[in-house]
């Protein structure tokens, strides 16, 4: 019952959020004429970026078999990218939940652990951070010009970008070869917590660590730092392709750095409690379009909306696909994710 008043206030939360911002991303906006630039894209364009945006989704799932290794050595592509889009799916409903239900999802494809499943997860999403923070200050020390919008002497301290995105790099190494320094550190903290919460703490961190031990086979941590970078450079692309659809590439201002300045807003965006970064997305990505290079305000929100809705149904279809046809239930599922919950 906890649990679920918890998910309950977290979920309307969630919803009053993606609410505000797309009040503030559709406000004085002409709804009619929205409408009509959406439905006026070309069929060919959705099928462009729904099969990239889906191999965004198989190189995750691609990354997700190395950090696996450790927990069984031949888990097939197939099911990784089923567990990962069925994930998805459950995330554009309520944000979060999708990373309890591809353990399970997984376990019923593959037979393997959900707690250490759970582990390879938390550090896929380290990774996601590391990566992304690298990506950020580069981007920054790069493309500084356009930010100058809003911070005049950015470009003065271009150095120090570069700085710390060479030691977000030495960070991402480190992760994976020192990770049993620090974890073992942190337990030894935990005489200082009951007993019962510390078994379960060591129990969590013995699974973390499992999922660490994928750098210690040889290849793996290369794999994994080069699928790393190609999912956000995939993700990068997929904003950059629908510059043609708006004919923004006509604008000189507007190139593939600007579609790497669109990545580091919309990462923040996607960070944000809003289902599937509703409302979020749309107002970052119009705004930053509209501030930084002079798009006007009505395309850059029908920029917005397109490339965000074709993320969603992609996610959405193949996720729908997914859980059907590899006969997921969901009552089966939110029990699962619920003891999970009174577990942790």
């Amino acid at each position: 019952m906890k649990s679920i008043v918890k998910n309950t206030i977290s979920t309307l939360f969630s919803i009053a959020l993606a609410a505000l911002f797309l009040y503030l991303a559709f406000r004085g906006k002409d709804i009619e004429q929205l409408w009509r630039s959406l439905i006026d894209v070309h069929w060919i364009w959705f099928v462009i970026l729904f099969v990239g945006s889906a191999l965004s989704h198989v190189l995750r799932a691609w990354r997700w078999k190395y950090l696996l290794y450790p927990i069984k050595k031949d888990i097939s592509l197939r099911n990784a990218f089923s567990a990962t889009m069925i994930g998805y799916l459950i995330n554009n409903v309520v944000p979060r939940l999708g990373e309890f239900i591809r353990p399970y999802a997984l376990k019923n494809l593959e037979g393997v652990s959900r707690s250490a499943t759970m582990g390879t997860i938390v550090l896929e999403r380290i990774l996601d951070l590391v990566t992304f923070a690298i990506i950020v200050l580069t981007v920054l020390a790069v493309y500084a010009e356009p930010f100058a919008v809003w911070f005049p002497s950015m470009a003065q301290f271009e150095w120090v970008f570069f700085a710390g995105a060479a030691v977000m790099m030495i960070v991402f190494v480190l992760i994976f070869l020192k990770a049993e320094i620090l974890f073992q550190f942190i337990k030894k903290m935990l005489f200082l917590f009951p007993v019962n919460v510390r078994k379960q703490a060591e129990k969590i961190f013995d699974s973390f660590l499992t999922g660490f031990q994928a750098a210690k086979h040889p290849g793996n941590f290369l794999m994994i730092a080069v699928t790393s970078i190609l999912i956000w450079l995939s993700y990068t692309v997929l904003l950059y392709i629908p510059f043609f659809i708006y004919d923004f590439s006509s604008m000189s201002e507007i190139n593939f750095g600007a579609a790497a300045v669109l990545q580091v807003v919309s990462g923040f965006a996607f960070a944000l409690p809003t289902p599937s970064g509703i409302g979020s997305y749309h107002a970052f990505t119009s705004f930053t379009l509209t501030q930084l290079y002079h798009v006007n305000p009505d395309s850059a929100l029908s920029y917005a909306v397109y490339t965000h809705a074709v993320g969603f149904l992609t996610t959405t279809i193949l996720g729908l696909y997914y859980f059907i046809v590899d006969k997921m239930h969901v009552g089966d599922v939110m029990v699962k994710t619920e003891k999970e919950d009174t577990v942790s």
